[in-house]
């Protein structure tokens, strides 16, 4: 499949991303207090191994400090002002994967496909991880063109979802359900506002929880982008074996040598893979 390159003419000065600045407050605790009574410019909360990262849209000092005091067992360890395009790596706009034309949504009514084969996804991803700029999203968004290019892919399991792109991409080409996965609430609420925005709640379900635990689940194809500890759970269980093909992203190159060494199994074949910059490394395998 080929790229389609100048297909896009994107006005992006019509619109503008959710938020100019982030402010962010770095604790140590994980949050128990409703996050209700953060105010109307609170964002969210990114929990991770015992730690905890509120997101304003403004500075919110003496709400988060009466927040701590309230809850108790919290400390701020420090905190953070940027622009949101700093956040997200670069300024999102209109960007090309191939198949796709990935579209913010504030940037959706400034778009005109000159090349009706591309297929649209509606991406708002918040402040949340996959917005389509990291080169492992890049490749796994081309693998699944490239393998619905080819088979027909009918089910599919996102295993650590963020914002539900993957999940996004595989049922606009063609896949009937897709259940995507994340362990954090914040991401499963960003991927629950995309599948919205896509009309494909009938095909995607998203829920909170932890991806080694489900991947024996019944599906054709597992996707997973994400943490190498994670990663070599998910290919030592029997039902990952049982799927018919699988995409695999998020390896550092000794990670990936290590993955692609427990994957040395007979019916296992790795069809492509994807290497950026000598440092990030994607599969598309197939298992008969």
């Amino acid at each position: 499949m080929n790229k389609v390159e100048n297909s896009v003419i994107c006005n992006s000065n019509t619109h503008g991303p959710p938020y100019g600045h982030l402010h962010i407050y770095y604790l140590q605790g994980k949050v128990q207090f409703p996050t209700g009574c953060l105010g109307e410019n609170f964002i969210g909360n990114w929990e991770e191994d015992g730690f905890s990262f509120l997101f304003f849209s403004k500075s919110s000092d003496k709400i988060v400090q009466k927040f701590i005091e309230k809850q108790g067992g919290l400390t701020l360890l420090d905190q953070y002002q940027m622009p949101y395009d700093q956040w997200q790596g670069g300024r999102l706009s209109c960007l090309q994967i191939n198949p796709f034309l990935i579209v913010p949504p504030w940037e959706s009514e400034a778009i005109t496909l000159e090349n009706r084969d591309m297929t649209k996804i509606l991406l708002d991803p918040g402040v949340v991880f996959g917005n389509g700029l990291h080169a492992t999203t890049r490749d796994c968004v081309e693998a699944l063109g490239w393998l619905c290019s080819a088979k027909t892919v009918n089910s599919a399991l996102d295993l650590g979802c963020g914002t539900g792109i993957l999940a996004l991409a595989a049922c606009k080409l063609g896949c009937k359900t897709c259940l995507a996965l994340d362990f954090n609430l914040l991401a499963c609420q960003t991927a629950i506002q995309n599948v919205r925005l896509n009309g494909l709640g009938n095909n995607i379900l998203v829920a909170q929880a932890r991806a080694e635990n489900f991947v024996d689940l019944n599906a054709e194809l597992l996707m997973a982008n994400i943490h190498y500890d994670i990663m070599k759970k998910i290919v030592q269980v029997k039902g990952f074996f049982r799927k018919r093909w699988f995409i695999l992203s998020g390896l550092l190159r000794s990670q990936a040598e290590d993955i692609a060494q427990q994957l040395k199994r007979p019916g296992v074949t790795i069809l492509k893979k994807w290497e950026r910059d000598g440092i990030w490394h994607t599969f598309l395998g197939e298992i008969h």
